[in-house]
């Protein structure tokens, strides 16, 4: 998907609103135990009842990655009802990959050929020979961990660099521009660290930023649209617990659908308010 969709999609819905995918068995509803593929039934139903509050879709792979051959399975058959059925949305393999070169070109080519995902995070620890492989693919996007929102963040990502006034999440940031076809680089900042997020802007004024951290984890979406928006919007805020376990009825996916629309309504005011819309 080429960025200018994703933009386009975001001023028609009025959202900008990533719904993460974390399906974990345990917490869905007991009811949908009786069918054949647990997993892909509630993501199917979640999926109908929300995408017209969202733009995109968040499915945390090591959810999937939990339940072996059958989670597999339910991811595979989760991204291809996306994309048969809802095609404009943004897809996101949360799967946070990051290997020596020919490694990575492997997870690439499982994430964005087999799979057919628009975009993938990834660790960037290993630096550019473990990312480039996935920038070689047009119109695929490539989300990297910058700033994220757990408390450990602080145990590397902002300890500064060779006594330096530069914290390591920025130098990380500055560096990746300098890769081949960073273009198609995104990023991970947590919603917890919306204080950072008028810095980062300076660093990387155009990139999408990923924005996990809204609902559950405490962070705040008027703050970080106050401090992190750009004359694209340039935002896609994250909620999945407090969206896809709001309910365990019958008719939870129709909570699910209520809690986004809330999102979204509060998106909607935002935008409005910044002449957007």
């Amino acid at each position: 998907m080429k960025k200018e969709d994703l933009i386009s999609q975001i001023k028609r819905k009025k959202s900008f609103l990533c719904i993460g995918l974390d399906t974990d068995i345990n917490k869905i509803p007991k009811f949908l135990l009786d069918s054949d593929d647990p997993i892909f039934e509630f993501n199917k139903r979640i999926i109908d009842a929300t995408n017209s509050y969202c733009v995109a879709y968040k499915p945390n792979i090591a959810f999937y990655e939990s339940f072996g051959l059958n989670g597999w399975i339910a991811l595979e058959k989760t991204i291809k009802y996306l994309n048969a059925n809802f095609p404009e949305i943004f897809t996101i393999a949360d799967a946070k990959r990051g290997d020596i070169g020919n490694t990575s070109s492997m997870y690439a080519k499982a994430y964005f050929d087999t799979l057919n995902f628009d975009s993938i995070t990834i660790n960037p620890y290993m630096g550019k020979d473990s990312v480039e492989p996935f920038l070689e693919y047009k119109n695929k996007h490539t989300i990297l961990l910058a700033l994220t929102s757990n408390l450990g963040a602080f145990d590397f990502q902002t300890k500064n660099v060779d006594k330096t006034s530069h914290q390591l999440y920025q130098e990380v940031i500055k560096t990746s521009k300098s890769w081949k076809n960073s273009s198609q680089l995104m990023y991970v900042i947590g919603a917890t660290k919306s204080s950072y997020l008028k810095e980062i802007r300076n660093i990387i004024p155009n990139s999408f930023l990923l924005i996990p951290g809204i609902g559950a984890q405490g962070g705040d979406l008027k703050n970080v649209c106050n401090n992190g928006m750009n004359n694209d919007i340039g935002l896609l805020i994250n909620s999945s617990r407090s969206i896809i376990y709001a309910s365990n009825d019958h008719d939870f996916d129709l909570i699910s659908a209520n809690k986004a629309q809330e999102i979204q309504s509060q998106m909607q005011d935002i935008l409005d308010l910044k002449g957007f819309i």
